[in-house]
């Protein structure tokens, strides 16, 4: 895991080497276990490294093969890559220098092209340049666990692991692109690739390779889309059968996360999906597991911890369990510190918890896995059943065009933030767009094949689109804000594979997350399964008063919001009047989304 940069000339003028230092310079909390910087060409690239497998010196970054004439910038973790360095080895002839995984990306592309990316199992981004051909060749990982944000001119193709890095690169178009903010106002603080609130930044999407040839040529690839549709070949599966094939492949998932050279902990919420990935290590044969739980003071008669259920856990499977509690003293300045680690605006007060959490536990380990994404592959939340109720209302007689258009609707009932026309009061003229974009993408995505129900079309929806870009980067950027490494056995393709063609009904049985709950009893106790769904506790920002409210208040009234112009004035001033009545139908504050855009375009020095 660590963070890299580049420029790419596209008019044979020579990098600028100082955008490149700066923009390494910006992500050094992605990697604080070294940095470097490699120019050749049209190109430069800089890294900063977290050093997870081969310590040494020899899986420093960039790294350059002399011999095969390719550089390589990686950020990530290849989980196979002894299997694929031993077949590279012993069926291809091909000399390693290190023990990296990342030397296997480097060879595995020049010994199987650009669709070496499907033999990945893992998380990853990376930028890959040929000496000889002058061609670049950029790539992220199915779910986008790991971010890749572009800026181009006509002159010049920047990329880098934050957009935050590619800021201090300078030279940017930093006006806000009205797409994005419609979305950023809608989805509650998604902005779907390949938008980001910038004008002048984009983002590969997930599961997307790009490649630039030296006359500027380029080809986008989609390499990999899971199907939502039931398979016929396995029509006669019992729910035994899919229960089965769930707990096999978590039992792969979590024992590929264990590859390291450092030791990997758990961050155990207590919840049934962290508890999971406990039971699955244990079973495995891990012994003395870390795990680290997270709690802070209860405000208002509210708890801030979950820890009587994750204490069962920790007991059950005898591990080295850390209680982390927080005391209200730090909410505020971890606020602050956690704005500035988002590489884009995130309104989740997880990101405070999830900042604080990864603080405490870079203390003892540098990986953990978590429970993260289960609730959007196994249908976890409470907008699904009434999908699946359209569905059967319809019936089998419906047409395609009535399901999609109905099935929009009901999303949107449960899921957005706001109608497209509260933008007019929200937004000032000239950041109004006509168009409703978000319900429109949302339209495009259930229209597209692959998915047979409503249910499917609005798990594909949140399973590649909604997870990557919330909860996905939230956790990726609050964790890498301490150099901690996070990994996510829930978003291994190989288990959304088999989830995505489970049938609906097994899925939402038991409230949700039935086939999931019923795989699980084989591996943890009843106890945290029946449970009632929680969430990490964060009392303290749940409502907007005292110096939070005064937080957003500054932030909205400050010159740089003033000059920006973003909101209408007597929106803001009806909010700031009476900040916790207005909420969306998911419970999120419409003043904090305001907010918390101001906040972070000003602690990121982003100019109107």
């Amino acid at each position: 895991m660590c963070g890299f940069c580049g420029e790419l000339r596209l008019d044979g003028a020579s990098p600028d080497l100082g955008a490149v230092s700066r923009m390494t310079d910006r992500m050094a909390p992605r990697g604080p276990d070294g940095e470097g910087i490699y120019a050749s060409g049209p190109l430069a690239l800089g890294h900063r490294r977290l050093s997870i497998i081969d310590l040494s010196a020899c899986g420093n970054q960039p790294m350059h093969d002399p011999e095969l004439g390719l550089t390589i910038a990686f950020n990530g973790c290849i989980y196979n890559y002894q299997e694929l360095r031993a077949h590279l080895q012993e069926e291809r002839g091909y000399r390693f220098f290190s023990t990296s995984d990342t030397e296997v990306v480097l060879k595995a592309y020049h010994a199987w092209g650009d669709r070496f990316v499907d033999r990945l199992q893992g998380m990853f981004a990376f930028a890959i340049h040929e000496r000889d051909t002058r061609r670049t060749f950029l790539g992220r990982d199915r779910f986008g666990i790991k971010p890749l944000y572009l800026a181009e001119t006509p002159s010049r193709l920047r990329f880098a692991s934050s957009l935050p890095a590619l800021v201090a690169g300078g030279d940017l178009d930093t006006s806000i692109d009205p797409v994005a903010l419609h979305h950023y106002l809608t989805f509650h603080a998604v902005v779907p690739a390949p938008h980001t609130i910038l004008n002048g930044v984009r983002k590969l999407p997930p599961a997307t390779t790009l490649a630039i040839e030296a006359d500027g040529a380029r080809q986008m690839t989609e390499f990999w889309e899971p199907d939502f549709t039931r398979d016929p070949d396995r029509a006669d599966w019992t729910e035994r059968d899919w229960e089965e094939a769930v707990l096999d492949t978590m039992r792969q998932a979590v024992e590929w996360r264990l590859v390291s050279d450092v030791p990997v902990g758990v961050l155990l919420s207590g919840g049934l999906d962290s508890s999971m990935v406990v039971g699955l290590l244990a079973e495995a044969g891990q012994t003395g597991i870390t795990t680290f739980s997270i709690g802070f003071e209860a405000v208002g008669g509210e708890e801030g911890d979950e820890f009587k259920y994750s204490d069962v856990i920790a007991r059950e499977f005898d591990t080295d369990h850390h209680r982390i509690r927080i005391g209200t003293e730090r909410m505020l300045p971890a606020l602050h510190e956690a704005v500035g680690a988002m590489s884009e605006p995130m309104v989740s007060h997880d990101a405070v918890a999830f900042y604080l959490l990864s603080q405490e536990v870079a203390k003892h380990v540098k990986v953990v896995q978590s429970g993260q994404g289960a609730d959007e592959v196994f249908a976890g939340y409470h907008w699904y059943p009434p999908m699946q109720a359209l569905t059967d209302d319809l019936g089998p007689e419906a047409s395609r065009e009535q399901l999609v258009r109905q099935a929009v609707e009901r999303y949107q009932a449960a899921f957005f933030d706001r109608p497209h026309a509260e933008m007019a009061q929200v937004l000032r003229p000239e950041h109004r767009i006509e168009e409703d974009v978000s319900r429109a993408f949302v339209e495009r995505h259930f229209t597209r094949p692959g998915a047979e129900t409503a249910t499917d079309m609005a798990l594909r929806l949140d399973s590649q689109i909604m997870l990557v870009d919330d909860p996905v980067k939230r956790v990726d950027n609050m964790t890498m804000a301490s150099g901690l490494e996070a990994r996510v056995p829930f978003l291994d393709h190989e288990v959304l594979d088999i989830a995505a063609r489970i049938p609906p009904e097994l899925k939402l049985a038991q409230e949700g997350k039935g086939v999931l709950k019923e795989a699980a009893r084989r591996v943890i106790p009843s106890e945290v399964i029946d449970r009632p769904k929680g969430y990490f506790p964060v009392p303290a920002l749940k409502h907007l008063q005292g110096p939070y409210l005064e937080l957003v208040r500054d932030a909205l009234h400050a010159p740089e919001a003033r000059q920006r112009g973003l909101f209408q004035d007597a929106y803001v001033e009806r909010l700031l009047e009476d900040p916790n009545e207005e909420l969306t139908a998911l419970r999120g504050n419409k003043l904090w989304q305001l907010g918390l855009l101001e906040l972070w375009l000003q602690a990121h020095d982003v100019r109107p």
